[in-house]
């Protein structure tokens, strides 16, 4: 039912109910045998409940309506999302191996052995991400402690997550882009870092959120930071993506901070 022809009801109701009361009580017997201060009582009590009655199943008709837009939104945008990643996939893998070629004509094993990282991250991120169903309902952290759990398995790295995030803080395009960064930063952990623990904090800070991701592995010098050096773009990537601020500092080793920072605005 439209909102257009509930608003029709709502109108009608109250001038139907009485009208339609005064003017049965004044055709029939009932005005003789009901007095007028009766009859106004009844009708303040029947107004009420035809109401009450009214609104309720209105209100609920809203209610499951904007559940419904609100549901629809978050998958349309889930799935632009996808479309998006699908893309950019598509067109990262292309040009990541046209520079492997490239690295590997010249000599550059190095650099050619963190192209083909990268390579691994993306399509091991995009395939997590787009076997998410958006019909699942599972909140976010939920989601990140899983991931979490089969990373630490895999890696045989202890893992310390705490999130401590309000449910629908962040949008569904939001919510993909941070949980592509801590994928990314978390691979990025097991693949250079030597750690043996990690820690994941998300949180609000006044006016806006901070996610902090640290190890205690190796860490690595400025000169060092290059070879991951398209892990570390897509990190900031991501975040610019989400409006947000990317720090690293390490230090060699005493282990690798990741902070992202966000606004409300």
């Amino acid at each position: 039912m439209s909102y257009r022809t509930l608003k029709l009801i709502a109108i009608l109701i109250p001038p139907l109910l009485i009208g339609g009361f005064e003017l049965i009580r004044h055709n029939t017997l009932l005005l003789q045998n009901l007095s007028m201060e009766t009859g106004n009582y009844l009708i303040i009590l029947l107004t009420l409940v035809v109401s009450y009655g009214f609104s309720t199943w209105m209100f609920k008709m809203i209610e499951e309506k904007n559940h419904r837009l609100t549901t629809e939104r978050e998958m349309r945008a889930v799935y632009e999302e996808r479309e998006r990643l699908a893309k950019e996939l598509h067109d990262n893998i292309a040009q990541t191996l046209f520079l492997l070629k490239v690295n590997l004509k010249k000599g550059k094993i190095n650099e050619a052995s963190g192209l083909v990282n990268s390579i691994d991250a993306n399509l091991r991120q995009a395939i997590y991400n787009l076997r998410v169903n958006p019909l699942e309902i599972i909140s976010f952290p939920k989601r990140v402690e899983n991931w979490l759990n089969d990373w630490s398995t895999v890696s045989g790295i202890e893992t310390n997550a705490t999130i401590q995030i309000p449910e629908g803080y962040f949008s569904p395009a939001e919510e993909v882009q941070l949980f592509g960064i801590i994928q990314e930063a978390f691979t990025n952990i097991r693949k250079h870092s030597g750690a043996h623990s990690a820690v994941l904090l998300l949180q609000l800070i006044p006016n806006g959120w901070e996610m902090n991701i640290s190890d205690d592995g190796n860490g690595f010098t400025k000169n060092e930071r290059s070879l991951n050096q398209y892990g570390l773009i897509m990190l900031k990537e991501r975040a610019e993506k989400m409006g947000a601020v990317l720090d690293i500092t390490s230090e060699k080793n005493h282990g690798t901070k990741i902070t992202v920072k966000g606004s409300d605005t």
